[in-house]
């Protein structure tokens, strides 16, 4: 065996040396310069060569990490088109006003973050100046996500601008009373302003990503052309700890969106302590993603740190930056020079000798305020650089100080992010070294006054004129005047009226079926968005590959190995399916983004995402609550729904609660159908209210949540006069006497409530009652629970205020015979929604506790769930009632083997 020591590094190698005497040389002259000039310079050659070679396009591993320096040199910066001055004032007062507003609203206990915009207000300023586009100009503007710290310093500039007052700004976080403002960027509570909610979680990092693929997508298939909106998500250093914050950065990178650019707000700071306090976050993040394909700027440092730089003729001040942990810099923000003397230039004779050429005004300056986030050029000059870089996305690593300007109770300070108050003091401190004309004598009883120049000053004027330039303001929210979409001919909903006869269909299918015929509608088939998570195969939709396409802004580079078969797998720059890999979160993404074109684009998209229902509300509902909170509209499928219906599978994948977290969501239409019809009549329901002509007072910004199964049965015809029921959420599907059972005058009788597939049980255990008990039972189909309960609670809150309402519900089960027995293949939360609302005797059967690997019909019995078990609670409930004898419901027992 060989001796691994032995072995020479061209041996390691399995690409051929065609010329190793030329090798040898260029590694003797590296030999030759670490010898000579140290490894520091060697180091350096080495990385000038490989930047030079990937400048060149040759094939060659990226270098991950570069210089802890700005990307950009100040000798090239480009001169920042407008008046420095002046947007210096303009940010002077936002930086004021954003720290009154919280001081002010921290009397009434609201809290407030005054730190983030501190450290941030140029990142904010600069595009706002000068990059980012409106909605009044052409196209559809820029999708701005700001990060939701920051929110006080964009309703100062709102203020500045005149769109919102001082009662609003004193209505920060107080909502209740009307004319306040949310805590965050929130579409549904401010809808005029904020576009995209975004806070925290890593969603805004994620749904920027899938905005701009989305918007891409919406060009490519020739809906909107909207190539000039760029995409901007403004995000937190510890924010991108989230997974959701880096987990589809390949995909951006692979789709080549040059549409879109990250500003990471670098304070090095999160909620209680340094992000990396014994790493570089800098650092990391660059090689995270550079290592994904991204095009990195890093803007770390002010000007004065330029003087620095020339003065390093070693390295050693670069190699020191490099070195020092995130938690020693934020420590020199608050030590003075003399600390900063002993232990930054203290550590290497360079730097010694260095120091010995800086005064301590310069070193203080330096630590204490020079940082590439601060400097408008700086920012500028990476905003420019992100907007000419083509073939990537961009990220901008900027360098700041938490809570900057705020003066030296706050800035790096780890508790800053709870601090929600500065001092008079700290006000007067903080105006003079903005140099704000506010006076002593403008501060009443100790409260800090708003401040502005007036509305027809120059800085208003210019800010004003500035937007108007960029296509007006921003952030903004536009809702247009949108016609309803025409509504698809009644013949493809009546298609499912008369069900299938003998043939067995699962509901998965039929609604698959429905929205085939949707798809090829003319009016509005474009405008469907199927979205699935690589399960197409599974729930029957492969059929759609080749009419209609699966999205690659790439098209189909190659021959398919399926080209022969009916069902080929195609692939097209305009196709319309977003099949997006084994990744809920990036489905929701995109389910998100297009639910909200309609206000986004101004074009009305109908979003249709599929997916195991266990891998939805239980797996993206953080996504759900932002597709609510972004106002978004369409249809969410929980596929091979329910906890005993996908054999074999086990408890990963048995959903016995998605309806009931559903229920949580103010903005989530959640419905569990039965049968095909019923589907139909959903989907038309959901159709006309989010696109088509609403009803007066009714709320289209709602999306809808179905589930459905994959278990085939036959799926019987519509009966007359249920269309209401259904989209309520009960209806009386059949008697005893029209189900042909023939009970006795005066048979005892029970009401049966199933949902989803547990009507089947419910049918087969009408029949069991029937013919084995004599005991008549009535079925009803309650297709949604949470319906039912919502109407429930209005019709409560309307009898509060004196007006006579009585719940659907009850409306529903007036003169039903009997108790009622309602049962359903989720735990027994679910049906038991409605249970405070119902007159008779209630009670509810569910497939409670953990789910398990069987046959259907043995989930069904260990659940208690299936026919045999409703017979045997139905008589029970009879029993009690002194309807049936007691000793039938042992009998029955024993006899179903229970």
């Amino acid at each position: 065996m060989t001796d691994p020591s032995r072995i020479q590094p061209s041996e390691l190698d399995q690409l051929p040396d065609r010329d190793p005497e030329e090798t040898a040389e260029w590694q003797a002259s590296l030999d030759a310069v670490t010898k000579a000039a140290g490894p520091h310079r060697a180091a350096y050659l080495m990385r000038r060569t490989l930047e030079r070679a990937e400048g060149a396009g040759l094939a060659l591993p990226k270098l991950l990490e570069t210089d802890y320096v700005n990307t950009i040199p100040t000798a090239t910066e480009p001169v920042v088109d407008g008046d420095e001055a002046m947007e210096s004032r303009i940010t002077a007062w936002n930086r004021w006003n954003a720290a009154a507003m919280v001081t002010r609203g921290a009397k009434h206990g609201v809290g407030g973050h005054i730190a983030t915009f501190a450290s941030a207000a140029w990142l904010y300023e600069t595009g706002f100046n000068h990059f980012f586009h409106g909605k009044e100009g052409d196209g559809s503007g820029d999708q701005l996500y700001i990060q939701g710290h920051a929110s006080p310093g964009i309703y100062a500039r709102a203020f500045l601008d005149g769109r919102l007052n001082e009662t609003q700004l004193d209505n920060f976080r107080r909502e209740a009373g009307g004319n306040g403002l949310p805590s965050y960027p929130h579409p549904r509570r401010l809808p005029w302003l904020w576009e995209f909610p975004t806070v925290s979680m890593g969603l805004g990092p994620l749904s920027a990503i899938y905005q701009a693929r989305f918007n891409r997508y919406l060009t490519n298939r020739g809906i909107k052309d909207v190539s000039s909106s760029h995409v901007w998500a403004f995000l937190g250093d510890g924010e991108m700890d989230e997974p959701e914050s880096t987990a589809a950065l390949a995909l951006a990178a692979r789709e080549e969106l040059d549409n879109l650019t990250f500003v990471i707000n670098c304070n090095l700071q999160r909620l209680d302590g340094p992000v990396r306090a014994n790493f570089k976050i800098v650092q990391e993040l660059e090689a995270q993603f550079r290592g994904a394909g991204w095009n990195v700027v890093k803007s770390l440092w002010g000007n004065a740190w330029d003087e620095l730089f020339a003065l390093d003729t070693t390295g050693a001040l670069v190699r020191r930056l490099r070195e020092v942990p995130d938690a020693q810099v934020q420590t020199y923000q608050t030590r003075d020079a003399a600390y900063i003397r002993e232990d930054f230039f203290g550590k290497d004779p360079a730097l010694v000798e260095m120091a010995k050429l800086l005064s301590d005004d310069k070193i203080l300056e330096c630590f204490h305020l020079s940082r590439g986030g601060h400097e408008p050029r700086k920012v500028y000059a990476a905003y420019k650089a992100a907007l000419s870089h083509k073939g990537a996305p961009t990220v901008i690593l900027a360098q700041t100080v938490k809570g900057f300007t705020l003066g030296e109770g706050f800035a790096s300070k780890n508790a800053n992010h709870q601090m929600k108050k500065l001092t008079t003091d700290e006000f007067k401190n903080m105006r003079d070294l903005l140099e704000l004309p506010i006076s002593d004598s403008d501060f009443v009883d100790g409260v800090v006054p708003y401040g502005h120049p007036g509305a027809d000053s120059p800085e208003v004027r210019y800010l004003q004129e500035r937007r108007a330039a960029l296509g007006g303001p921003a952030p903004a929210r536009r809702t247009h005047a949108l016609a309803p979409l025409p509504a698809a001919a009644d013949k493809t909903f009546a298609a499912f009226d008369k069900g299938s006869g003998s043939q067995s269909v699962a509901t998965t299918m039929a609604l698959v079926r429905l929205v085939k015929d949707l798809v090829r509608d003319k009016e509005t088939g474009k405008r469907w968005v199927p979205i699935v998570p690589d399960e197409a195969r599974t729930f029957g939709m492969e059929s759609l590959f080749p009419s209609l396409g699966i999205y690659s802004p790439k098209g189909q580079t190659y021959e398919p190995v399926d080209r022969d078969q009916l069902m080929f797998y195609k692939e097209a720059k305009n196709g319309q399916i977003l099949n997006e890999g084994i990744t809920e979160a990036g489905s929701m993404a995109d389910f998100i983004a297009a639910s909200s074109s309609y206000a986004t684009h101004g074009e009305a998209m109908i979003p249709f995402y599929i997916f195991y229902s266990m891998f939805g509300w239980q797996r993206t509902a953080d996504q759900m609550w932002q597709l609510g909170d972004q106002l978004g509209r369409g249809f969410l499928i929980g596929a091979t729904a329910g906890r005993t219906t996908l054999t074999g599978e086990g408890l990963q994948h048995a959903d016995g609660h998605s309806p009931m977290i559903a229920a949580t969501n103010p903005a989530a239409l959640s419905y569990d159908p039965a049968f095909a019809y019923e589907i139909a009549a959903i989907v038309k329901e959901g159709l006309r209210r989010m696109y088509g002509e609403a009803a007066p007072g009714e709320d289209q910004d709602v999306f809808y949540y179905l589930t459905v199964y994959n278990e085939p049965m036959p799926q019987p015809a519509k009966p007359a006069g249920v269309d209401e029921g259904i989209v309520k959420g009960l209806y009386r599907f059949n008697t005893a006497e029209t189900a042909g059972l023939s009970p006795a005058a005066n048979a005892a009788r029970i009401q049966l409530l199933g949902s989803g597939t547990a009507i089947h049980w419910v049918l087969k255990a009408q029949r069991m009652l029937a013919e084995e008990w004599g005991v008549a039972a009535d079925v009803w189909s309650a297709t949604s629970w949470t319906e039912l309960r919502r109407d429930a609670l209005e019709a409560d809150a309307a009898v509060l205020r004196g007006e006579e309402r009585t719940p659907f519900v009850r409306q529903a089960l007036d003169g039903a015979q009997g108790p009622v027995l309602a049962v359903s293949d989720y735990m027994r939360q679910v049906p038991d929604q409605i249970a405070q609302w119902v007159e008779q005797d209630y009670s509810s059967l569910g497939a409670d506790g953990f789910g398990l690997s069987d046959t259907r019909d043995a989930a069904r019995r260990h659940f208690g769930v299936d026919a045999e078990s409703v017979v045997v609670a139905a008589l029970a409930r009879l029993a009690v009632r002194g309807e049936v004898p007691a000793a039938a419901v042992k009998e029955a027992r024993a006899k179903y083997g229970l």
